[in-house]
């Protein structure tokens, strides 16, 4: 079978939103009043900490398809003021949502355990604050969130392949600049200032899922215990690690192309790292000066300039059955699947959802009574499912 990016169809019920008269669809995404959408015909359960759970009426897939939002939309009111990244995070927040996490990513393997026949995947795409409101194309909720999905394999093995120059595939060896133009240089300031105990670093070839061959040229690693590790606070340090040692290169790097020859940041992870590896490096200042000199001359492309990090960051399983942490810049899609080589395209068509809905919300509720049992939250009713 020919290896490459499946694009598949995921069916979905309309929403009925009542959006006031003059307002933009993306305007109203961003407002407290769309959470009511969430929370009474989506919400599965919500704690103290604010962190809500929910169905994905939009989803990615119809097998198992859930989200946590860290729901700050009515106690920072501005969208630009909101976290979206982890390490904005409260840690007292942070400790809760990393065992809401690795709850829902052991019952996923644990319902799922062949992985050539699933596609497990969980992380988070950080691109709500990037883009000024007005862009078209700008990611709805301004809050952190991340993902929990399953595809079967057989699905996306018959699938159609994905055009990959779909400006959506994002992954390393298509459309990153970190990739194109600082491959090495990026990697050694990864490895420099990372000091990681439990990810282990694995080669392209390891990281990739066989069907689609993605991701590609990204740093990967792989974690060695499995879904045990999850149980580790140390993972989740060090996952958090992998995030701020892209934070830093981000931002390092387009601090130059704003301002040549700009001062290191001064609210660094790594400073040490970054005046060693990237501030005397010839390819990182070159690139830099290609992007500004760009900008300089061409208005569209300074406008799409992401000033603020935007990434993907994954825990998946490949075919191997080895789960793997990946980050990656994120220039242009939205969408976390296709880091993986995984396109979907949502089509209204109700019956088609509701033939796939018990099975999908028996699972959810599942998820649910495991998060309750311990201690992480209380349930939510909705016209669907009953609180408790």
């Amino acid at each position: 079978m020919q290896r490459g990016p499946r694009e598949i169809v995921t069916p979905y019920r309309p929403i009925p939103l009542d959006v006031p008269e003059g307002m933009a669809l993306n305007e109203f995404f961003n407002s407290a009043e769309n959470f009511n959408d969430l929370v009474n015909n989506n919400g599965l359960l919500s704690n103290p900490e604010n962190l809500l759970l929910y169905r994905k009426a939009l989803g990615h897939s119809n097998e198992f398809d859930a989200s946590i939002i860290y729901n700050t939309s009515k106690s920072i009111l501005d969208p630009l003021g909101r976290p979206v990244r982890r390490t904005q995070v409260p840690e007292p927040v942070k400790r809760v949502w990393n065992r809401m996490n690795q709850t829902i990513i052991a019952y996923m393997l644990e319902q799922y355990p062949d992985p050539e026949k699933h596609l497990v995947l969980s992380g988070e795409a950080s691109l709500d604050a990037t883009w000024p409101l007005t862009a078209p194309g700008v990611p709805s909720i301004r809050m952190l969130h991340n993902h929990f999905m399953v595809f079967p394999l057989d699905d996306l093995r018959h699938a159609d392949l994905a055009d990959p120059s779909n400006p959506n595939l994002t992954d390393g060896g298509q459309h990153s600049l970190f990739e194109q133009y600082m491959h090495d240089v990026y990697r050694a300031f990864i490895h420099t200032a990372l000091d990681l105990e439990v990810l282990r670093p694995v080669s392209d070839d390891s990281a990739r899922v066989d069907l689609t061959g993605y991701p590609q040229g990204l740093p990967s690693w792989e974690i060695p215990g499995g879904a045990a590790q999850l149980r580790d606070p140390r993972f989740w340090q060090e996952y958090d690690e992998v995030l701020k040692g892209f934070l830093d290169f981000y931002r390092s790097f387009f601090a130059q192309v704003s301002t040549r020859n700009a001062p290191m940041l001064d609210d660094l992870y790594f400073p040490e790292a970054v005046e060693r590896v990237l501030l005397f490096n010839n390819d990182f200042m070159k690139t830099a000066k290609k992007v500004r000199d760009h900008c300089l001359h061409n208005a569209k492309a300074a406008n799409a300039i992401r000033w603020q990090p935007a990434f993907k960051q994954l825990i998946y399983r490949n075919q191997e059955g080895k789960l793997i942490v990946t980050i990656s810049q994120n220039s242009i899609g939205n969408a976390i699947t296709e880091l993986l080589g995984v396109v979907v395209s949502r089509v209204p068509d109700e019956p088609a959802y509701e033939e796939r809905e018990p099975e999908l919300l028996a699972h959810l509720l599942e998820v649910r009574r495991r998060l309750i049992e311990a201690d992480l939250g209380e349930g939510l009713g909705t016209p669907y499912w009953p609180a408790e």
